[in-house]
């Protein structure tokens, strides 16, 4: 949620912000329903002082036997009485047309997020690791995969298109990736593991932004809750409505989690194999810091997710998405994309973000300053540490081996019984 003060007193600035992301000014027909909305808060505010300051005259009056003043003090509170609820209905009725105007609009992005459109336009910081080189034409991981146990044709018999079935050594690698990652994060990075709800009302996912503007990404139960796509809605709101210390932040939260998403927006992409599912896991990374902390965070957290990469030993790279390219609800967003040799090509496997306080005031979500009386939003911080199902795809792709096995990364031998090897099925 934007902050209307930072509207009124920057309105260029405003519109500037949602003009790279390709919107029309808003500041103009935004500040009017404010401008609107104040006006009829003051009218009510006197009205309601004037009713109670007549009522009392009233009395005075009759005190007085003064029945000329008294009839006329009545006569205005009652027209007092049946103004005041029309213009309580109609100071509702402009608010709720301004909060639902500016929940529409996405965050502003940082000042050094590159103008552009699309994908096309990211901007490259770094790049790690080395590509491997192979003594054969290495093939995408939807050839190799289902002698592995990723049953694609089961999947989809029993569920539909982008789901898949899986077992045997894929199922194995998969949980070893999970919990290496979770590890990592926790061991190395202090995140704090939990085990958040997977079905959420409407509240958290308008706090993070997924609602109103993206319900048909979203899967809604019969009772009206709604599958998370994301552990960032669980993880986030647990500070929704609190007002933290500021000796609690940064607090950093982490989870292993299915995710489910219709890919309402996603029609004839990534359709063969692992890669874009209704249904997958992901470890999140979720911080909550001050404002002054939030920038140090990003850089931590992107961090932390190249860590996990590097320890894979898969090759990837950093890129600063654009304006175009980011989500809704982030002020800079940095996407990690690991090299996939059989599509010769990176991949995305992680997106990390800073939302500002953007979330926080949707939210409601504050801490007190050492010292101070007043509280502030904190700053909220996202990121995937890493998506589950890609990482698979990547060590399956880099780790392939030309008569159909996979090599182990070593890291990730001693969960699977020091098995450094997976051998296809005959």
């Amino acid at each position: 949620m934007h902050d209307i003060r930072f509207l009124r007193e920057h309105p260029e600035a405003f519109d500037q912000g949602l003009a790279k992301r390709g919107l029309e000014p808003q500041s103009e027909a935004l500040l009017a329903l404010d401008e609107r909305r104040r006006a009829l808060v003051t009218e009510l505010q006197a009205g309601q002082a004037r009713r109670n300051e007549a009522s009392k005259a009233i009395g005075a009056a009759k005190a007085k036997k003064d029945e000329e003043t008294a009839s006329a003090l009545m006569a205005e509170v009652g027209a007092l009485k049946e103004r005041l609820p029309a213009l309580e209905a109609e100071e509702k009725s402009v608010g709720d047309e301004l909060e639902g105007r500016l929940a529409t609009l996405p965050n502003l992005p940082y000042p050094d997020v590159a103008l552009g459109a699309d994908e096309n336009d990211n901007v490259f910081v770094h790049e790690r690791g080395t590509i491997p080189a192979f003594g054969f034409t290495p093939k995408e991981h939807d050839a190799i995969g289902p002698a592995l146990g990723l049953d694609f044709e089961t999947g989809a018999a029993m569920s539909g298109a982008r789901f898949t079935f899986v077992r045997g050594h894929a199922a194995r690698l998969h949980r070893a990736l999970g919990q290496f990652m979770l590890d990592t994060l926790t061991g190395t990075y202090g995140y704090e593991e939990c085990v958040p709800p997977l079905l959420v009302r409407d509240e958290a996912l308008f706090g993070t932004g997924q609602l109103p503007k993206f319900a048909e990404d979203l899967f809604q139960t019969t009772d009206g809750r709604w599958l998370i796509p994301t552990a960032e809605v669980s993880l986030t709101n647990a500070v929704r409505e609190k007002i933290l210390t500021e000796e609690e932040l940064p607090l950093r939260l982490t989870a292993l989690t299915a995710c489910f998403r219709s890919e309402a927006g996603a029609a004839g992409r990534d359709t063969r194999g692992f890669i874009r599912q209704h249904q997958f896991e992901k470890v999140e990374m979720v911080s909550i810091t001050t404002p002054d902390q939030s920038e140090a965070e990003h850089e931590r957290m992107t961090a932390a997710a190249e860590d996990v990469l590097t320890k894979l030993g898969l090759a990837f790279r950093r890129m600063k998405l654009c304006s175009g390219d980011m989500g809704f609800t982030a002020a800079r967003t940095y996407d990690l994309e690991v090299w996939l040799p059989g599509q010769d090509r990176y991949r995305e496997i992680s997106s990390c973000s800073t939302c500002a306080d953007f979330q926080a005031r949707r939210m409601n979500a504050r801490y007190r300053p050492e010292g101070e009386k007043n509280t502030r939003f904190v700053h909220t911080l996202n990121g995937s540490g890493l998506a589950v199902g890609r990482t698979l795809v990547a060590v399956l792709e880099n780790y392939q081996q030309e008569d159909g096995s996979v090599a182990v990364p070593a890291v990730l031998q001693p969960y699977l019984g020091g098995l450094n090897r997976l051998e296809p099925r005959s």
